[in-house]
């Protein structure tokens, strides 16, 4: 059995606030294999590394009075969400923030460091990828995840032709995977010819962004596309899927393991290549037969859980703590 890559999710916000400079350069210390940021745009069209577009909860806005009349509501791929949000501020305004912990009650040895480290543009994650990765004589992958491709195009945003222009240039030292929950963004980035591996977002329930604007109620949901018939249409057209972990684990109604289920296998037979999110320690992530007493942010029984991933054999799993994954995963 090879051992799955290790993808900081985030960096490792198991122990920073999620994608700040020092969150990434640990995950990366800790052996990670690749690190993964979400893209969002600013209003002048700069890629910003966060994992939403709403930033209220991540960084210092609300602290900002002269940023108070910013706070809005706004329907976000059906979602209505009341805050601050990336594609209203320029990046100059947006590099005065600085960043906060997303989980503090869970996570308050992360939330220490809340304040005192600002916002990355996805150029400055390139870079410090690049120099980490040089100077461990290692190649460090960067997995790209673009958010609300749909939504942020509405406001005139071709996040397509900004993460083409952005990382078009990246040379051979950076190993890049483009990943979206939205289909057409992918597809759109791969006939521009950005050199890149695409991997296809999959949630355990839901229907996708992009394909309910085009197509209403005819929308597949992603367990359709997720099932045997779903995989066929997608071999050939992306490198590979990435997969709620609940959709391997097939969690009973009493919250108990019976995976791993077929899903990496159907996908593997159909030459793609299969990554799992999330792997985190903390009982509040864990499917409850996992579980380990009633503090949400203790950690719990994890590597039995973590098990039931390895024996499925993904090509690749998001995890928190690098750390904890690369010991679990790779015997290091």
């Amino acid at each position: 059995m090879t051992a799955p890559l290790v993808i900081g999710h985030r960096g490792a916000p198991g122990y920073r606030p999620e994608h700040t400079a020092s969150s990434y350069e640990l995950a990366i210390a800790m052996g990670a294999d690749a690190v993964e940021p979400d893209i969002v745009v600013s209003k002048d069209g700069v890629l910003v590394v966060r994992h939403e577009n709403e930033i209220g909860s991540t960084t210092d806005v609300s602290q900002h009075p002269g940023f108070a009349s910013r706070r809005t509501t706004k329907d976000v791929d059906g979602e209505m969400l009341t805050g601050w949000f990336a594609e209203d501020f320029t990046w100059a305004e947006l590099s005065t923030l600085r960043c906060r912990e997303r989980l503090p009650a869970l996570r308050p040895q992360s939330a220490a460091f809340d304040d005192t480290e600002p916002m990355l543009r996805l150029s400055d994650l390139v870079d410090l990828v690049r120099s980490a990765g040089r100077a461990r004589g290692r190649r460090v992958g960067l997995v790209v995840e673009i958010k609300h491709a749909t939504a942020l195009g509405r406001l005139g945003h071709r996040l397509d032709q900004l993460v083409f222009d952005e990382l078009r240039g990246l040379g051979g030292d950076v190993p890049l995977v483009i990943e979206s929950f939205e289909s057409t963004v992918l597809t759109a980035l791969r006939e521009r010819g950005l050199a890149a591996e695409y991997i296809y977002l999959l949630a355990a329930d839901g229907h996708p962004a992009d394909l309910v604007a085009s197509l209403g109620a005819a929308a597949p949901t992603y367990a359709q596309t997720a099932a045997p018939a779903g995989l066929d249409a997608l071999a050939g057209r992306f490198d590979g899927i990435s997969v709620d972990k609940r959709m391997i684990l097939e969690p009973d109604g009493a919250g108990r393991a019976t995976g791993p289920s077929r899903i990496v296998a159907d996908a593997h037979e159909r030459g793609l290549r299969v990554f799992t999110w999330t792997c985190r320690p903390e009982n509040a992530f864990l499917v409850p037969e996992f579980r380990s007493g009633a503090d949400d942010g203790a950690f719990g029984r994890y590597e039995e859980e973590w098990a039931v991933l390895r024996d499925a054999e993904p090509d690749g799993v998001f995890a928190d703590h690098a750390d904890l994954a690369v010991a679990f995963f790779r015997g290091e």
